[in-house]
């Protein structure tokens, strides 16, 4: 994949849409390739992360200890956002559904692209606290949920005859 290619594959990531050409020039240049067999484990559960990764052809399952799917990524999907920041331990196992190469983006570089690109390190920041805000608000509407049915089946557990 030539650097042009892998700047059009970064800019089109979620996380990255709102960064610059020249943040995304650095990250694509600094990036490493990794080629996956079918079956082949780009991580497995547990395991203290290396960086975040974008797929960039064939595709990986995310699920735990290799059996249970929870989501599949395909070209141009992130995954390991909180690995791009932090080294941290793998909540779940990656692995190859076919041949699949992606590009492994360190810690490290993304600190370098934070600190060269302060601009970028907003927007990056910003699409983050939208992220959180999100999940916050779901885990605001489960709550609700669960509480209704707590109250329901309460409710039905006093009505016995």
């Amino acid at each position: 994949m030539s650097l042009e290619e892998s700047i059009g594959l970064l800019a089109s990531v979620a996380l990255f849409e709102l960064v610059e050409r020249d943040a995304l020039r650095l990250m694509a240049f600094a990036a490493e390739t990794r080629r996956l067999r079918e079956d082949e484990f780009l991580f497995r559960q547990g395991e203290r992360s290396d960086g975040g990764y974008v797929v960039v052809s064939g595709s990986l399952a995310v699920g735990q200890d290799g059996s249970d799917v929870v989501t599949l990524a395909d070209r141009g999907t992130l995954i390991g956002k909180t690995a791009l920041f932090l080294r941290t331990k793998r909540p779940a196992s990656a692995w190859a559904r076919e041949r699949t190469e992606v590009l492994r983006i360190s810690p490290t570089m993304m600190k370098r692209m934070l600190e060269e690109f302060p601009a970028a390190a907003l927007a990056i920041r910003d699409a983050l606290a939208d992220d959180l805000a999100e999940l916050s608000s779901d885990l605001h509407q489960a709550h609700v949920l669960l509480a209704g049915l707590d109250r329901a089946g309460a409710s039905s557990k006093g009505h016995k005859s």
